[in-house]
């Protein structure tokens, strides 16, 4: 198999970046320009030449990262993969990605379907035109051409992706049956109001460190609760008006948390056309600038961890609603599969009580409008208040928006459709209330900031209301930990520059992993054993950072990790060591210190993540990244765990577009051997942060190729 990978790299040829080549279905001549980090820079002459062009830029880089995301969406790998592939695309197709898809354009109005038109035709002018993918070679298959329901598909994935998923539901719901209502706050609690923060970034009022003893007695130490979907999407976000910077501008600073792969999820891109100029970070496969900024704004956003999808009891099933599913296996015999659908819900097998048949309802479902509408239009807001009133019309998995504008303003706004379900995700109805409407909170009654150019926004998937919001929005939120250091770091200076915020998404210290490691050496210290006393003088020195030096670090992770695996929660274990622990947790205290997973070799090597090619199962591991040192955990700003971590890393000073910059971790090209392909890593581990050549004089400078599209 090596031997066949290193044949078919040998043949391959990279896609064109200079030069000239005859593109159908153009109208005008169209420049890319490619920086020296092969970033390319579009400029047309209307709007369909430019998103055209962004299709065959993406369709040269990126074409088989593409053509995985949108058979990952419809559930048809095992076209192409085989076998192995069958159980993704069975779980894929409950969602009916194919179908919805095709509701979604047609329901577009004619400007987005243009755009989406002219895009999937410059994917396959590419297709056409440059050399396909090793990726093709090795597994022996030519893709089929790009539709624009393709880029409809690309974006539920993400969208799902994004979401607070029926697994998810009905791991909660598990436990909501055994433990009931009090008792599931243990295992899926809220939040931690130890370290609670204001979307302003205020501390929350600190309730107080204990807890009673009756309030430990709730929860049995061993028993952890059924896990949920794992890695669940997250970002940081924080921004700050101009009357809280060095220079008068606002400023804003992003880095989404998502799977940790070769190719990166992110493409950069810089695109101009008259009425239009945007760049920043596109998702492979849809039209336009996802997160980024346009001549007048910036935007982030984070995910919001809200509810997303209820889930009922199945009671009567109508006949006529099954679908028969018919999935080709590639080195296989076709399977055939049934599926349960209605126009508003579709069915799926509950895991944790027997298979048995329960319907999910969810919004993007059953409604007809495309999140990627949303950010076309978000791409030429002009002022914070433009884009917040556009974003009442933004139909998707719930994100926190962060905006700031060129008068130095800043605001934030909860979006998307958060069913008004009084179940917030934690327990399965009964099979009555499906006669029950759950719509959408209006979007006026979401958590949201007013426009101020004296305001500070963090956002980091925690919870983003104060005591009194009428509505809970969550099962439970991500841990507010990492919006308490940026909160912290806010705090630490009176004024803020860009490279402030950058070495901010540096930071790698865990102010609970820093709690814990107190606790646990009070905890040690209790006990007259000098070795013990010596870990926990150790763990007393630590200042909480993961850096790639630190060997306590190690330790402590390690202790966390091993006592984490027999506590209902992470909140839970935390919340009776600051009671002062009892014999059941010094006991496991004890063991985790002399296991073979605290042994204390330095972070940076304990804590290592590499960067693997979706292929890299299939034996083409040759296709693999780089292996980034430990720097950073779970809980800390510089996210980093296995397969996981931030994504990319943007600082945008608003109206100043040619400071700032944005990073990602490998490189802007999806075709391995390319000197694009992973050159970029070294910068990202050293936390350099690259300005995106923006005004034409920049760009200009920093050209190092040009293609010419002409018609």
């Amino acid at each position: 198999m090596a031997y066949a990978g290193s044949v078919a790299w040998g043949f391959r040829a990279h896609a064109a970046t200079s030069g000239t080549i005859a593109a159908p279905f153009l109208y005008a001549r169209v420049a890319i320009a490619r920086d020296g980090r092969d970033v390319p820079h579009i400029v047309a002459a209307s709007p369909h030449d430019l998103f055209y062009a962004q299709g065959f830029v993406e369709g040269s880089d990126r074409l088989f990262q593409m053509e995985l995301t949108r058979r990952y969406a419809t559930g048809t790998l095992a076209e192409v993969l085989g076998p192995r592939a069958l159980s993704i695309d069975r779980e894929q197709r409950y969602y009916d990605v194919h179908d919805i898809a095709a509701r979604q354009w047609q329901a577009m109005g004619r400007r987005e379907r243009a755009v989406l038109a002219a895009f999937s035709d410059g994917v396959n002018a590419a297709m056409r035109t440059q050399p396909l993918p090793i990726e093709f070679r090795l597994l022996v298959y030519r893709p089929r051409p790009w539709k624009p329901q393709d880029s409809l598909a690309v974006s539920l994935a993400v969208s799902i992706a994004l979401a607070d998923s029926w697994h998810d539901v009905l791991a909660r719901n598990d436990s909501w049956k055994r433990y009931g209502a009090r008792g599931f706050g243990d295992y899926y609690p809220l939040s931690d109001p130890s370290y609670d923060v204001t979307l302003d970034g205020r501390f929350a009022a600190p309730p107080r460190r204990g807890a009673t003893a009756s309030e430990v007695a709730l929860w049995p130490w061993r028993g952890r609760a059924p896990a949920a979907t794992p890695g669940r999407a997250g970002s940081n976000a924080w921004a700050a008006g101009g009357l809280r910077t060095a220079g008068g501008s606002a400023l804003i600073a992003n880095d989404p948390h998502l799977d940790l792969t070769i190719p990166g999820l992110w493409y950069l891109e810089d695109l101009r056309a008259p009425g239009m100029h945007v760049a920043g970070a596109s998702i492979p496969g849809t039209p336009g600038v996802l997160l980024g900024h346009n001549e007048r704004i910036a935007w982030a956003a984070t995910n919001a961890d809200a509810s997303a999808m209820s889930v009922f009891e199945s009671g009567h099933l109508t006949p006529r609603a099954w679908a028969r599913e018919v999935f080709h296996v590639r080195f296989s015999k076709d399977v055939v599969a049934s599926y349960y659908r209605t126009a508003h819900e579709f069915g799926v097998p509950d895991t944790y009580d027997g298979g048995r048949l329960v319907l999910v309802r969810w919004p993007l479902f059953y409604q007809r409008q495309s999140a990627v509408t949303a950010f076309l239009a978000l791409d030429r807001a002009t002022s914070t208040r433009a884009a917040i009133r556009l974003l009442a019309g933004y139909h998707g998995t719930a994100e926190n928006f962060a905006i700031t504008d060129r008068r130095g303003d800043v605001a934030y706004h909860l979006a998307g459709d958060v069913p008004l379900d009084p179940a917030w995700g934690r327990y399965v109805h009964p099979a009555r209330d499906l006669f029950r409407r759950f719509d959408a909170i209006p979007f006026w009654r979401l958590p949201g900031l007013a426009v101020s150019r004296a305001a500070t926004i963090v956002s980091a998937n925690n919870k983003m209301y104060r005591s009194g919001y009428p509505f809970r929005l969550s099962a439970a939120f991500d841990p507010p930990y990492r919006a308490y250091r940026i909160a912290e770091l806010l705090r630490s200076s009176d004024r803020y520059d860009a490279a402030y915020f950058a070495r901010m998404q540096l930071d790698a210290v865990s102010p609970i992993d820093l709690e814990f490691a107190r606790l646990t050496s009070a905890a040690l210290s209790r006990d007259g054993d000098p070795a013990e006393r010596g870990l926990a003088r150790q763990l007393t020195s630590w200042n909480g950072t993961f850096s790639a030096a630190s060997r306590v670090a190690t330790l402590e992770h390690a202790v966390r990790t091993r006592l984490e695996e027999n506590a209902p929660s992470l909140y839970a274990l935390v919340g009776r060591l600051r009671a002062g622990g009892d014999d059941d947790v010094d006991s496991d205290l004890r063991s985790a210190l002399y296991g073979p997973s605290a042994r204390t070799q330095p972070w940076g090597r304990a804590g290592a993540v590499r960067i693997e090619h979706p292929l890299a199962p299939l034996r083409f591991g040759f296709l693999n990244g780089a292996t980034l040192p430990g720097d950073g955990d779970e809980y800390t700003i510089h996210l980093q765990e296995p397969g996981f971590s931030q994504s990319f890393r943007a600082v945008w000073d608003t109206g100043n577009w040619d400071a700032g910059g944005i990073a990602i971790p490998s490189g802007e090209s999806g075709e391995p051997g390319s000197g694009h392909y992973s050159d970029l890593t070294a910068d990202w581990i050293s936390g350099r942060l690259e300005p995106l050549p923006f005004s034409i004089g920049a760009v200009e400078a920093a050209t190092r190729e040009r293609l010419i599209l002409k018609p």
